[in-house]
């Protein structure tokens, strides 16, 4: 059995995102989803949650046709425990995917195989240009699954980020 495990800050959970995991669900028979810096919330580059970005990432893998493990990751201030750290929260896994070069190198230094997955309309959707998009009240549902427009509208997302980035 192949397992593997993806990586990413999901800020939010985007269509792009959503791609690259119905590709990898035709190469692994388990998929974990790591969400990382699952300890910042609330600023303007990481305005959700873990349990919300937990919450948009079960929904929208609901039909997914292989098991699937979300586990929120938090920061360590150490990049060469970074490593461990993640194995010491997540299931045993084959193989990283990942297209964060800091990542690639911090799994690469650990003996760790990394692949990086093709990424999926990389202009449009990224998630500092869905965030923009948010932030500035924009078209932003287009570029999401239906159940991350549904989580956003349920914790007052857009309203957050409104608030967040005002100054005093």
């Amino acid at each position: 059995m192949k397992r593997g495990l993806y990586v990413g800050r999901f800020q939010p959970f985007h269509n792009g995102h959503k791609a690259v995991i119905d590709g990898l669900a035709e190469e692994v028979d388990e998929l974990i989803i790591g969400i990382g810096s699952a300890d910042i919330s609330h600023d303007i580059r990481h305005p959700f949650t873990a349990g919300e970005r937990v919450l948009m990432i079960t929904r929208a893998l609901n039909g997914l046709k292989i098991p699937f493990y979300v586990i929120p990751l938090e920061d360590v201030k150490r990049n060469a425990l970074w490593v461990a750290h993640v194995k010491s929260m997540v299931p045993p896994f084959d193989t990283v995917y990942t297209s964060n070069p800091l990542v690639i190198q911090l799994f690469k230094e650990a003996g760790i195989p990394v692949l990086s997955p093709p990424m999926y309309l990389r202009e449009s959707l990224s998630g500092t240009a869905v965030r923009k998009k948010m932030y500035h009240r924009e078209a932003w549902e287009e570029y999401v699954p239906k159940e991350v427009v549904s989580v956003v509208r349920e914790i007052h997302g857009i309203e957050r980020m409104q608030q967040i980035s005002k100054s005093d």
